[in-house]
């Protein structure tokens, strides 16, 4: 017998198959439910994992949600980089629309505001980050907070308070405003 060990991989925890099943049970049950009703308990017995998985990940339920909003909106994918740094702009705003327009992602997105309380959420971070990239672009002449104001705010307002309102958003008029400021 060898004094050597193959070290045993894990076939719970954090892998990839269970990732995948507790965000599917996450957005089905803010779809269904809201995501103030959503538990750790209720999402662990959907995707049919242990509950300490969950807490040993996230905590708690609003930690967990605002995580899951952030990752339904990758933060890494490219940004629009086509040269012209208005149409750029419109067509990210465009893209957010269209993510937001489905239920689930505005819920999630709502969900992960209200459990970043004070504190900003994950989502917003990654939505300021991508506002300054647009900011650091030869010629912007705006801030990214200018982007954010501007631009941003809008559509997250209208998301969260008037969502039936999102295919009336003129975000070229938003980015066009916008490039007219520059200082």
């Amino acid at each position: 017998m060898s004094g050597e060990s193959t070290p045993r991989r894990r076939t719970g925890g954090r892998s990839a198959l269970v990732l995948a099943s507790i965000r599917k049970a996450v957005e089905e049950l803010v779809a269904e439910q809201g995501s103030d009703a959503v538990t750790v308990p209720m999402v662990a017995e959907r995707a049919g994992v242990n509950h300490s998985s969950i807490y040993r990940r996230w905590g708690d339920a609003r930690t967990m949600i605002n995580d899951l909003a952030t990752y339904r909106l990758d933060p890494d994918r490219p940004l629009p980089d086509t040269g012209d740094l208005a149409g750029d702009l419109t067509a990210w705003a465009q893209e957010l629309i269209t993510h937001y327009r489905s239920p689930v992602n505005a819920a999630l997105l709502r969900g992960g505001a209200a459990a970043a309380g004070e504190n900003e959420s994950d989502c917003l971070r990654d939505r300021r980050s991508e506002a300054a990239a647009f900011a650091a672009r030869p010629g912007a002449g705006f801030s990214g907070n200018d982007v954010v104001n501007r631009v941003l705010a809008p559509v997250i307002y209208r998301v969260i308070f008037l969502p039936w309102t999102l295919p009336d958003l003129d975000v070229r008029s938003l980015v066009d405003d916008l490039c007219r400021s520059r200082t």
